[in-house]
C-alpha cells in the first residue's frame, strides 16, 4: 500500500512511503510518527491517499493506540465486540470469539483487562482493530509495555502474529529489534521520510548519520573520498587509506562519513590494519582504541594488549557529510 500524507498540525508533516506486511516507522521523539498514525486514521485533518475525505469511522483502519484503550468495564470478548454493533448479538459475538482465537486468546474471553496481562491487553487490541476488517492495520508503539525479562520473546510473538494477518501494519516504534522484524522500515526525520526499504539495506547502508545514529551503526568517523571511476573510491581516515566502493552522490574529491558495522571488524587481516588495544566498555560492547579511532566491537573475547584489528573496503559505508 502506498501512503502520501501532509498534515500541518501539530506539526508539518509530508510523508511518501510504502508499507508491506509488517513496516516499521522509525523516528526520533517528536519527530510525527504518532501524527502521521492518527492522521491516516482520520483523528488528525490531513491531505492524503488512500482514504481521502472519510470520516473515521468509514475508513477501513484498524488503530491500536500505545494504551491499547481497552473498556475496563468490558470483557475481552465485549471489547473484541464493541466495533461490531451493526451485527446482530449472536453474530457479534461469534466474530468476536473467533478473532480472539485468532490472536491465540480462546478461553479468555470472559475475563477483564485488569485479569490480563500486558501481551494479553495487546492481544484484545489487536483482535478489536481488526473487527472491522481492516485494509490496513496501525500500531503505535507495540512493544513499549513489554517486560525486559521476557521482550524478546514476545517481540517474535508479536511479530508472528501480525506476519499471519493478511493485513498491511504500519507500526510506530523506538524499537530496533521489532524493525528487525519488518519485512520494509521508514526512518521519519525532519516532518519527511529520509529513507525506506528492507531492514537489511537500511541498517546496513544508511543515508545519513542522522540514519545511521537511529539504527545504532555504532562505527561512524569522519574522512575523505576520492573519486577513482569504475564506480571506485578511495577513502583517506584518520587511520590510513583503503579502495571502498563509490556512491553515485561522490562525483568530486569531498569530506565524508564513513562507517563500518561492529561485526564486520577482524582480528587481523584486511586492507586497512591497525594496532588495536582494549579500552574499555560501551554498555555491553568492548570499546577499542585503534589508530586514532575508537572502535566498538561484538561482545566477544579479545586479546589481552595490543593486536591487529582489520577491517575490508568492502565492508565500508560512505555517507555524505551534509544534506542537500
Amino acid at each position: 500500500m502506498d501512503v502520501r500524507y501532509r498534515l500541518d498540525r501539530p506539526l508539518r508533516l509530508d510523508v511518501r512511503l510504502e508499507v508491506q506486511g509488517l513496516t516499521a516507522l522509525l523516528g526520533p521523539s517528536g519527530s510525527g510518527k504518532t501524527s502521521l498514525l492518527r492522521a491516516l486514521a482520520g483523528l488528525l485533518p490531513a491531505e492524503g491517499e488512500p482514504f481521502a475525505g472519510l470520516a473515521p469511522e468509514r475508513r477501513p483502519v484498524g488503530y491500536l493506540p500505545q494504551t491499547y484503550a481497552l473498556f475496563p468495564h468490558l470483557s475481552a470478548l465485549n471489547n473484541v465486540a464493541f466495533p461490531l454493533a451493526h451485527l446482530p448479538p449472536r453474530a457479534a459475538r461469534a466474530r468476536a470469539a473467533a478473532l480472539l482465537e485468532r490472536v491465540g486468546l480462546a478461553g479468555l474471553e470472559d475475563r477483564y483487562p485488569r485479569q490480563l496481562s500486558g501481551g494479553q491487553q495487546q492481544r484484545v487490541g489487536i483482535a478489536r482493530a481488526l473487527a472491522r476488517e481492516p485494509a490496513l492495520l496501525l500500531l503505535d508503539e507495540p512493544t513499549a509495555a513489554l517486560d525486559a525479562a521476557v521482550r524478546q520473546d514476545l517481540l517474535e510473538e508479536l511479530a508472528h502474529l501480525i506476519g499471519t494477518l493478511e493485513v498491511p501494519v504500519l507500526a510506530a516504534t523506538h524499537d530496533l529489534l521489532l524493525a528487525q522484524h519488518a519485512r520494509r522500515v521508514a526512518v521519519l526525520s525532519g516532518g519527511r521520510v529520509v529513507q525506506q526499504g528492507s531492514p537489511q539495506a537500511v541498517f546496513w547502508t544508511p543515508a545519513t548519520l542522522e540514519v545511521a545514529r537511529m539504527v545504532g551503526y555504532a562505527n561512524v568517523f569522519p574522512g575523505r573520498a576520492v573519486p577513482l571511476g569504475a564506480g571506485r573510491a578511495r577513502l583517506e581516515t584518520e587511520a590510513g587509506s583503503l579502495e571502498v566502493s563509490c556512491p553515485p552522490w561522490l562525483e568530486a574529491p569531498e569530506a565524508v562519513w564513513w562507517g563500518a558495522r561492529p561485526e564486520v571488524w577482524t582480528l587481523g587481516g584486511g586492507e586497512l590494519r591497525l594496532r588495536a588495544r582494549v579500552a574499555g566498555c560501551a554498555g555491553l560492547m568492548p570499546l577499542v582504541r585503534a589508530g586514532g579511532l575508537e572502535v566498538r566491537l561484538p561482545a566477544r573475547a579479545l586479546p589481552e594488549g595490543e593486536f591487529e584489528l582489520g577491517l575490508g573496503g568492502a565492508e565500508v559505508h560512505l555517507m555524505p557529510w551534509r544534506i542537500g
